[in-house]
């Protein structure tokens, strides 16, 4: 289907993906390397603009913080995916919504910059059309994506400007409840979507952008599906049946999705308790800022991350565990309702699963599992390019 030759890897350089799985001849290596993969949750701009640090080269997770680069998106032929704008939920105040504003629109630009620096590698698409083309050319494929739409304040019409600025996909709230929704394990302060969040609903709909519900409560989940005219994506989220946690979906809402064409892509997080120390809070909070801090201190950074995950690793979830989800959540929602969204560079990475070259051995467990690569490819891109043609034939309408 396409190729990864134009950037120069041909080769996975994963000694721990065997050549063949049990569907008899089948190379799972050059199935994966075949498939069309994408991930809807890529937190890798808060490493862009860093000093000295180079997104086109192959960075060693071993000693560096970040999971994502060009090079390492080559080697575990990660076509494309989401990179997102972030921004951390502060006051419902109009000074918190023109702080963040400011932040959310710097972090947009940097992601322009970075993704033109190298167009010989990597491009930006703007609809599903855009996104096949660019990987059939060879090239890797960079999409936009909000995580917390706080810094829109109470006007929606800069869902338009972040449109413009190629956002396809959004989602209303993060870790603490704010203007639009409730967030999962947050206040209950609407009871699910506010006023201002249904609008913001339908003005996603009108505008074609896939509306993302991971980090919201159950309620605003409910009404989201209720309200919409396209199908949600659950951009990282986890199934509930697999760890207890308010940021996991319950089976019954994993079902409705599916029956409502929607898609959950699977994390790797809050697979297990999340072993937030001390010493990892202080790290998350310089990691906030690595833009800002000298190659020196950056390495620095990368070398405690490190070390604490020897000690005290983040997540007790192994790779098994993490497959066990995945398997469970495919017989429950079905193929055509999965995806994935690890949550790199965010907090995501498990134990045999550390950065984005171990995608291989995942395709290579679910053909060893019986799924065809034709079902995997529905997993690896398909759904997330159904949603995106849904939202995009339902704008202005």
């Amino acid at each position: 289907m396409k190729t990864i030759a134009a950037i120069g890897i041909a080769a996975l350089g994963l000694s721990g993906c065997a050549s063949t799985s049990t569907q008899g001849s089948v190379d799972a290596a050059a199935v994966h390397r075949d498939l069309l993969v994408l991930d809807t949750h890529l937190d890798t701009p808060i490493n862009f603009g860093r000093e000295g640090w180079d997104f086109a080269a192959r960075h060693d997770v071993a000693n560096e913080i970040a999971q994502v680069d060009l090079g390492r998106m080559a080697e575990g032929h990660l076509d494309g995916g989401f990179f997102v704008i972030y921004t951390e939920q502060g006051e419902l105040t109009s000074a918190g919504y023109r702080d963040a504003l400011a932040f959310a629109r710097g972090r947009s630009d940097a992601i322009d910059r970075e993704i033109a620096a190298h167009p010989e590698m990597i491009r930006f698409a703007r609809s599903a059309d855009e996104v096949e083309a660019l990987a059939a050319a060879g090239q890797l494929v960079a999409l936009k994506a909000i995580e917390n739409s706080y810094p829109l304040g109470e006007d929606l019409s800069l869902l338009r400007e972040f449109y413009d600025r190629g956002v396809r996909m959004a989602g209303p709230v993060h870790s603490g409840t704010n203007q639009f929704a409730d967030a999962a394990g947050g206040e209950a302060r609407w009871n699910g979507l506010s006023p201002l969040g249904r609008a913001w609903v339908a003005e996603m709909n009108r505008l074609g952008m896939v509306i993302d519900a991971s980090h919201s409560s159950d309620a605003a989940f409910d009404e989201m599906v209720a309200l919409s005219r396209t199908p949600l994506i659950l951009s990282h989220s986890s199934p509930k049946a697999a760890f207890d946690h308010p940021r996991n979906l319950d089976n019954a809402r994993i079902r409705r999705l599916a029956q409502s064409g929607g898609a959950m892509c699977m994390s790797t997080v809050f697979l297990s308790t999340m072993n937030l120390t001390e010493e990892r809070g202080a790290l998350f909070e310089q990691y906030e800022s690595i833009a800002d801090l000298s190659p020196a201190e950056q390495q620095e950074l990368s070398r405690r991350w490190r070390a604490l995950d020897e000690t005290e690793p983040m997540w007790a979830t192994s790779f098994e565990q993490y497959m066990d989800a995945l398997l469970q959540l495919i017989e429950l929602a079905g193929v055509d309702h999965v995806c994935f969204g690890a949550d790199w560079d965010g907090g995501g990475g498990i134990q045999g699963l550390e950065d984005i070259t171990g995608l291989p051995i995942v395709t290579q467990r679910l053909l060893e599992a019986g799924h065809s690569p034709n079902d995997i490819e529905k997993m690896t891109s398909g759904n997330v390019l159904r949603l995106m043609r849904a939202a995009e034939a339902a704008r202005g309408q």
